[in-house]
């Protein structure tokens, strides 16, 4: 199985990690010679590369997603089981993927893809079922439907077609700037090379670009989680992050969902009585978040390690976004979330690029269908540099082609 949360050690490297399970025999010592000769020759066919050598905790959700996914190749499964396997995976990547399941089929072997691109669903599957709340809505195979009748049985009712928003005008104020910034990586290598970006308020800029382009290291200027080597960044003081993985760097699993959802109120006066908390006041703000942002929860108490993954990323939103900050940094927004949960978080994003009191907005992310839906303006970022994409170019392949460009 590949999960949607990694099952992955984060200390060791990437080798190791594919390295264990593998029921060889040899000693105490494990095969990591035969597992890299393995890994090498099969990430080559499959067209998923991964650093070996380096260690799990060093890594993006990207290459995360890679390492989990030949895990389970390398033991050559009779029955594969696969949870959101693609969501940060770059197009190429993910059109070699389903070629891969549809040749493992073809062997004779059974495979089971969890998605909620239907996209995806329908180029590769034979028989498709639909869950909602626990409950089979719909069984058919594949020839008996389409992406209409899917997205009709998944939430219930048709989903309401996307806000249409014109270009930004250049008389809204400029909240937030790049000039010139330039961020080094452990080894020297350049990840953000002479960057320079204007964000207005009002805005939705989205970011494309093959994952270990620069993304994390735009992020976390722009969400002020680091300062550049050289350059300039002018930033809002109220900033809010929606970061690539809910559970390593937007929850504390642990906590309940008013405890998170507490973290990012910590500063308001109505919430504090000199250096404590006010709870009875924290749950009932909790509560407004909770029917707001629809997240199923039986109560503000419960750990949030408990809710599906859709809901935990509801919470992070729900945090982030409650307090209108000036400027949005999301990466990777709707990764693992349904058709109706990622049309909640589109729908909220537009709400807060608008209006009297609108914050800009930046969406890092590796779906393009997801760039195209949000944004105003499109950037894609190429081995550290920023590329406009004219109007001309506004499509998935006038996209994939920029996000090509330099990149052996």
């Amino acid at each position: 199985m590949v999960h949607q949360h990694f099952a992955l050690v984060d200390r060791m490297s990437v080798l190791e990690n594919l390295a264990l399970g593998r029921r060889r025999s040899g000693g105490f010592r494990l095969a990591l010679g035969e597992v890299r000769r393995a890994a090498e020759e099969l990430g080559g066919r499959v067209g998923l590369s991964v650093p070996l050598d380096a260690t799990v905790e060093s890594l993006g959700v990207g290459d995360r997603q890679r390492a989990e996914i030949l895990k389970v190749l390398l033991r050559d499964p009779g029955v594969l089981v696969l949870d959101e396997p693609t969501a940060v995976l770059a197009p190429a990547e993910v059109e070699g993927l389903l070629e891969l399941l549809r040749r493992l089929a073809g062997e004779g072997r059974a495979v089971l893809l969890v998605a909620h691109k239907l996209d995806e669903v329908l180029a590769v599957a034979d028989r498709v079922t639909v869950l909602r709340r626990g409950r089979t809505v719909l069984e058919a195979a594949r020839s008996e439907v389409d992406a209409d009748r899917l997205a009709v049985a998944m939430v219930g009712s048709a989903p309401a077609p996307p806000t249409t928003r014109g270009p930004v005008s250049d008389r809204h104020p400029v909240i937030a700037r790049l000039r010139g910034a330039h961020v080094d990586a452990a080894d020297g290598r350049d990840r953000l090379d002479d960057v320079d970006l204007d964000i207005r308020a009002g805005e939705i800029v989205g970011v494309a670009g093959v994952e270990g382009n620069g993304q994390r290291e735009l992020a976390f200027l722009l969400s002020g989680r680091r300062l550049p080597e050289r350059g300039e960044v002018a930033l809002p003081e109220a900033i809010a992050f929606i970061p690539q993985d809910r559970r390593r760097e937007g929850l504390v699993l642990p906590f309940s969902v008013a405890e998170n959802l507490a973290l990012g109120m910590h500063e308001d006066p109505e919430v504090r009585r000199g250096p404590l908390l006010r709870w009875p006041r924290i749950r009932e703000r909790a509560q407004a978040a909770i029917d707001r942002f629809a997240i199923r929860v039986p109560d503000p108490r419960t750990p949030v390690a408990t809710l599906s993954g859709g809901n935990q990323q509801r919470v992070v939103v729900a945090r982030e976004l409650s307090g209108r900050p000036r400027l949005i940094v999301a990466e990777n927004p709707t990764r693992g979330l349904d058709v109706a949960g990622a049309a909640f978080v589109h729908r909220t994003l537009r709400e807060c690029a608008s209006g009297d009191a609108a914050s800009g907005v930046v969406v890092i992310s590796t779906d393009l269908d997801e760039i195209l839906a949000l944004a105003d303006r499109v950037v894609v970022l190429v081995r550290g540099r920023l590329m406009p994409v004219p109007e001309s170019e506004r499509s998935r392949t006038g996209i994939g082609a920029r996000m090509l460009e330099g990149v052996s």
